[in-house]
């Protein structure tokens, strides 16, 4: 597997588009707004590979120059608990700590609560709905 940075509007961010529709969007009966995806175009975008197919994949999103926030985290069903979750969050994380902030947060989906957690992450705050499910923000200093 193979992790690395995809160009906003190129064939991987294509497959990305589809493995987010899939895996997030689709289940819970939401599609992408054309402008909701022009507005990548300024975010780290970032893929896992098998060979040329998108297994997984993750965005980071600037809030303010001191914190960014990480959204859209999807593995492929058939690939989930096999460490491809885990690579991203790594992947994410030291890219976002050598762009200079000091924060990655999220708004985190309850069931995913968990799995942030075993990254350090902690739950910041009241339960929400977005997306037409229970969420949480959770943060994570970087060091």
């Amino acid at each position: 597997m193979a992790l690395k940075q995809i160009a906003h509007g190129s064939k991987e961010y294509e497959q990305m588009i589809k493995l987010r529709y899939d895996i997030l969007r689709k289940p819970v009966g939401l599609n992408f707004a054309p402008d909701e995806l022009e507005r990548e175009k300024n975010d780290i975008l970032i893929g896992a590979f098998d060979e040329d197919k998108i297994v997984g994949c993750c965005l980071v999103t600037e809030v303010n120059e001191h914190t960014a926030k990480l959204r859209q985290m999807a593995v492929e069903k058939n690939m989930q608990r096999m460490g491809i979750g885990e690579s991203l969050m790594i992947f994410a994380e030291n890219i976002t700590r050598d762009r200079g902030y000091k924060t990655l947060m999220m708004h985190a989906r309850d069931t995913a609560i968990g799995f942030y957690e075993k990254f350090g992450y902690k739950v910041k705050g009241e339960q929400f709905t977005e997306v037409n499910l229970e969420h949480h923000i959770m943060e994570k200093k970087l060091r």
